[in-house]
């Protein structure tokens, strides 16, 4: 293994020489570990080399990272000439696993069967890819030729306890209440017959929705979607703006999942026609993570969406967000201010929300009393004074900044401008020395001014309250673990419909080739653009003036706008995201 790793340059010669002097050390530190984690599974296997070479963290060179198992196991498997396979969880066959072997039999010799090839072949994840028995039984077991691939024994053991232990789960429930298929809403006028559900306190149901939680976290997921189907239930995750399809559920385990979500979100669960909205607060690696559930009465039943909040997501530093300097510069400069108002626009979805949870936090501290008003309250922030508007009781947006203002406010968040009166109440207290941020559904920033306007705010008062007014969008970015140079051709530019900048350290133009990291999308993580307008005496006077749209733009580009378009074109010039991204995302 040492002789592979210095070949392959990932280790020097005197290095190796450390490693090989200090390997029962490096053994025991292993065996500890084990313990401590209190895995008695674990504790039986054998620890490998690659495990005793990674327990080393040795640091590569050229900003390459630690030498961790998985290029530990990269590297023993280039030398013996086998396919490495970085195990992706959102692309195991949970039904083709169980089916081939049994998890004792898959625990003895640390492998998972993956898929069949389209030459017929099973292909199964091993850590030892020389155990010519294993291979000759595993032949005899299942009637196909079998193809190994050398995978991180951490992967594979961590893979086969949730694999069988979720089966597991879903089989108890299953046989449990198999007695009639669940049939609701529409289906439910063609058939009264009774139905039996599964009781949501019962331990099988606890665990199936305690895995679906921590296999969200593990796969950076914003939003969890189970949905009924006719004879399925289908359990979709978001990662970086987009849905992967992850499981496929019995159709009777449904409604007992969805209960006990609704059970730990503190939702009605006897009331199943109606939508309804709940939070839960849990722990993940020692800080707390926010969950937003919704449900929906569908066609086949619930559709439970959890959205996950991340407050190490949620609320950042602004100079993680994504801002050019002099994007930056401005923004801060806005959230300096005494008084004034402040205008984020954009889609669901696009960031508004963690922009202005970063600028709360900002300028947040013992002399400064921040106080929100949110529908619902996106994130629970000691820091801030968050207010949950609550309709049922008369609550609402407008009411509750009527009353805030006599809680002495120095910074105001209010989540959304959607009516008339809260749009006067936002106006009046950026106009009587309150600093108030808020949002507006607009496709751009200078739409945010005619929206005020069509919401009965006089253009004078607009004018003498803005500060700024930003657009933003997110793009995901290239993974940086498998970019690779990229080329424009002359119709991707005619399309771009915006030029390539000439920045400082040159165009780098970028792909993504796909990976076991970025689960072959090219992509890992997200970064927003914006287009940021600061009001100025020009455009102050035009919006007094309600000067035309096209007017308002212009003074706006004089004043260093960048447009969404060419603000994306930047990022794509840099490398961090791709030409395909930069049209989805941005209209021209």
């Amino acid at each position: 293994m040492l002789e592979a790793l210095v070949a392959q340059g990932m280790l020097s010669a005197k290095q190796a020489q450390e490693i090989l002097a200090r390997e029962p050390a490096a053994r025991a530190r292993v065996l500890k570990s084990r313990s401590q984690v209190g895995s008695k599974e674990a504790a039986r296997y054998d620890v490998s080399p690659v495990e005793v070479v990674a327990a080393f963290q040795v640091q590569l060179g050229d900003g390459r990272g630690l030498l961790d198992e998985d290029r530990v196991t990269e590297a023993a498997a280039h030398a013996a000439g086998i396919t490495y396979r970085k195990i992706d969880p959102l692309k195991l066959d949970m039904a083709l696993a169980t089916r081939t072997v049994s998890k004792p039999f898959a625990q003895k010799h640390v492998l998972l069967p993956l898929e069949r090839s389209p030459q017929g072949r099973l292909v199964v994840a091993v850590a030892n890819p020389f155990d010519r028995e294993l291979f000759e039984n595993l032949f005899r077991l299942t009637g196909l030729p079998i193809e190994p691939v050398l995978s991180a024994k951490v992967d594979i053991l961590k893979s086969i306890a949730e694999i069988y232990g979720f089966k597991r789960t879903l089989a108890q429930a299953a046989d449990d209440f198999a007695a009639a298929p669940q049939l609701t809403n529409f289906e439910q006028l063609v058939s009264l017959s009774g139905t039996q559900e599964l009781e949501a306190s019962v331990k099988p149901v606890v665990q199936a929705v305690d895995y679906l939680l921590r296999y969200a976290f593990d796969n950076r997921a914003s939003d969890i979607h189970i949905e009924p189907k006719r004879s399925t239930s289908q359990v979709r995750l978001r990662i970086d703006g987009v849905l992967h399809t992850v499981y496929t559920l019995p159709a009777g385990v449904h409604p007992p999942i969805a209960s006990r979500v609704k059970m730990l979100s503190r939702m009605d669960i006897s009331e199943k026609r109606k939508p309804q909205d709940g939070r839960i607060k849990t722990e993940r690696d020692g800080r707390e993570v926010e969950l937003r559930v919704s449900t929906l009465p569908t066609a086949f039943g619930e559709k439970v969406v959890i959205r996950i909040f991340d407050p190490e997501t949620l609320v950042q530093d602004i100079a993680q967000l994504g801002f050019e300097p002099d994007e930056k510069g401005a923004f801060e400069s806005w959230i300096d201010q005494p008084h004034g108002l402040i205008l984020v626009t954009g889609p669901t979805g696009s960031g508004k929300t963690t922009t202005l949870y970063s600028a709360l936090k900002a300028v947040a501290g013992p002399d400064v009393n921040v106080t929100t008003v949110e529908d619902p309250i996106e994130m629970v922030w000691e820091g801030f004074n968050q207010v949950q508007v609550q309709p049922k009781v008369g609550l609402d947006f407008a009411g509750a900044l009527r009353h805030i203002l006599r809680q002495d406010p120095d910074v105001i968040m209010v989540g959304e401008i959607r009516d008339a009166e809260t749009a006067e109440n936002a106006i009046q207290s950026a106009l009587t020395g309150h600093l108030v941020l808020s949002t507006l559904h607009t496709n751009d920033a200078i739409g945010a001014v005619a929206r005020m306007k069509d919401l009965g705010v006089p253009p004078f008062l607009l004018s003498q309250s803005l500060v700024g007014l930003m657009a933003q969008r997110l793009l995901r970015r290239i993974c940086e673990h498998c970019a690779q140079e990229a080329t424009l051709t002359p119709d991707e530019l005619t399309a771009l419909q915006a030029p390539i900048p000439l920045l400082p350290g040159g165009v780098r133009l970028r792909k993504g080739a796909g990976c076991v990291r970025c689960r072959g999308t090219g992509y890992l993580g997200r970064t927003g653009v914006f287009e940021i307008v600061s009001v100025g005496a020009e455009l102050q006077e035009l919006v007094t003036q309600s000067a035309p749209y096209h007017a308002m733009v212009e003074a706006a580009r004089r004043s260093g706008m960048r447009t969404l378009r060419e603000a994306a074109v930047r990022k794509l010039a840099q490398g961090l995201t791709s030409f395909e991204e930069v049209v989805r995302m941005t209209s021209r």
